[in-house]
């Protein structure tokens, strides 16, 4: 989970700290493990497979059948989604294209949580400790994308322009391919198209491990951030969740033995 649909927990301000410790170990664990898989198959992920020639160079002057047209998609779904928040020039350029990398990041899934007691509301900054989303690599990073759009941060456009047209590249390459969301499946992470409050209308593809998260009651978050000094908390992984975790090969085979 990692969104307003998360559960609720109920447990101890003790028991929160452990858990906050053995979370972050976890979540460290599995971004790691997914940071190897997605180097190892950087091959399978290249745009030059989806946009051949249009990469320019001499690395990308390939055939790649139906190309002409996945640009011409593209060039409309990066006039949608360049408009507010944004506000950028709506044309997809030669230079955007050619600039796009095959190396992948991962960002943490972040949301807003308003945390209520009797006494108070408080608007915090929540993340998903086994969730991300996943985009080729770009100077602005989708926290620094935040912030710029929310007149926190200078606005560079080429830059601004350069993460939406990477983020629009690795949605059509799952769409070109779904292989590769089949693949990782198989490893244990699940890839979803989803879009952000404050980003407009582009999609964000994210990438979730099996294992699931929690929310504990909004009392002890608001007394736990008090304490921190700091509007941020993260979703919380226990022993249950662990002990539950998804086999997609397993529940293939169980469907086959009925």
């Amino acid at each position: 989970m990692g969104d307003e649909t998360a559960p609720q927990r109920s447990l101890t301000m003790p028991e929160a700290a452990e858990l906050r410790g053995k979370t972050e170990a976890i979540s460290t664990l599995l971004r790691t493990q997914l940071e190897t898989h997605l180097e190892t198959l950087r091959p399978l992920f290249a745009p030059r497979r989806l946009l051949g020639k249009h990469l320019g160079g001499s690395a990308g002057r390939d055939e790649v059948p139906g190309a002409d047209k996945t640009l011409a998609e593209l060039k409309q779904r990066y006039k949608e989604a360049v408009g507010p928040p944004f506000v950028l020039r709506p044309e997809l350029t030669p230079a955007i294209v050619s600039r796009i990398e095959s190396r992948i990041e991962l960002y943490p899934w972040e949301y807003d949580y308003e945390a209520r007691s009797a006494t108070e509301t408080r608007t915090l900054a929540m993340t998903c400790p086994v969730r991300w989303v996943m985009s080729y690599d770009s100077d602005y990073s989708l926290s620094q994308v935040r912030r710029v759009l929310a007149g926190e941060e200078e606005k560079r456009p080429d830059d601004l322009a350069q993460f939406v047209a990477n983020a629009l590249v690795l949605r059509a390459m799952l769409d070109k391919f779904p292989a590769l969301s089949a693949l990782l499946s198989d490893l244990r992470f699940e890839v979803g198209i989803e879009t952000e409050h404050g980003l407009g209308r582009l999609p964000l593809v994210t990438v979730s491990s099996n294992l699931t998260s929690f929310r504990p009651p909004d009392e002890l978050i608001l007394t736990a951030t008090g304490f921190s000094g700091v509007a941020a908390f993260i979703e919380l992984v226990d022993r249950d969740a662990v002990r539950g975790l998804r086999d997609p090969l397993r529940e293939r085979l169980g469907q086959v033995l009925g």
